[in-house]
């Protein structure tokens, strides 16, 4: 107890730098246009959207093109690195879509389209990782993270009308993993980068449907089932074992970001 007591302080210390730890990522050229993208309010993410609800609502179906890396983003990174971080990102994009939308695979008259481009991706520093399990080891209740060693994601993605360039909705969005919060350190470059896919892609369903839209049922079969279950039990169990043995994310473990690309 008394190790958990002297680690105290060290949140204390950096809880006030994580609300503001993730900054926008700078207008790509990307979008159609980015004119009425409001912000809108988030503690960790830093998010612009804009939506005509009215052409919102008149949607029955949707094709989505494969994310895309917008130019000079992510060449840090691996190719297999590169791909399994827009696999996940479309992954996270076609399940929260789906229970708002119809999705189509292949683009027709009748369907808008969504697009989206990763604007900026911060890779994950080892080190400080491996630090910040060791902490973790003491504070078990959250995961403190080394500060400018943590990972992120951002994205931008519109939706438009079908059969033309309008564009009915887009979304700017960003973030980083936090300082302290339920963020997981990991030894993947792209570990944090994955773990933001899944809040990006509730962020993604939610700017493009309004609220008069429910959220239905999901289809059978799945159009999403390329990317794999939806939920995976026996993977949720291990990564949940061996993240409270190692206090790491194992994105191989999890089973994130290993849907085909085309």
């Amino acid at each position: 107890m008394s190790n958990r007591l002297f680690a105290l302080p060290t949140i204390l210390a950096t809880a006030a730098l994580a609300a503001c730890h993730t900054t926008p990522a700078p207008s790509s050229g990307y979008l159609a246009s980015y004119d009425g993208l409001d912000p809108r309010g988030s503690r960790s993410a830093a998010i612009q959207q804009r939506r005509d609800d009215a052409a919102s609502d008149a949607v029955v179906s949707v094709f989505l093109q494969p994310a895309v890396f917008s130019p000079g983003v992510g060449e840090q990174l691996t190719p297999g690195e590169r791909a399994r971080v827009l696999s996940e990102v479309d992954r996270q994009i076609c399940f929260e879509m789906s229970e708002r939308f119809a999705i189509a695979p292949d683009p027709t008259d009748d369907s808008a389209t969504v697009r989206t481009a990763v604007v900026r991706v911060h890779a994950t520093g080892r080190l400080g990782s491996a630090a910040s399990a060791a902490v973790g080891y003491f504070v078990p209740i959250l995961d403190v993270r080394v500060p400018a060693t943590t990972g992120g994601l951002a994205i931008e993605s519109e939706m438009l009308e079908a059969g033309s360039d309008r564009q009915i909705a887009a979304i700017s969005w960003a973030r980083n993993a936090q300082y302290v919060g339920r963020d997981s350190p990991s030894l993947s470059r792209i570990g944090d980068a994955l773990q933001m896919a899944e809040p990006m892609g509730d962020a993604v369903g939610d700017a493009f449907a309004s609220k008069a839209r429910k959220v239905q049922d999901i289809p059978r079969p799945d159009p999403c089932a390329a990317f794999g279950p939806r939920r995976n039990i026996s993977r949720t169990v291990a990564g949940f074992a061996v993240g409270q043995f190692t206090g790491l994310y194992h994105p191989e473990v999890e089973g994130t970001g290993r849907g085909p690309r085309p």
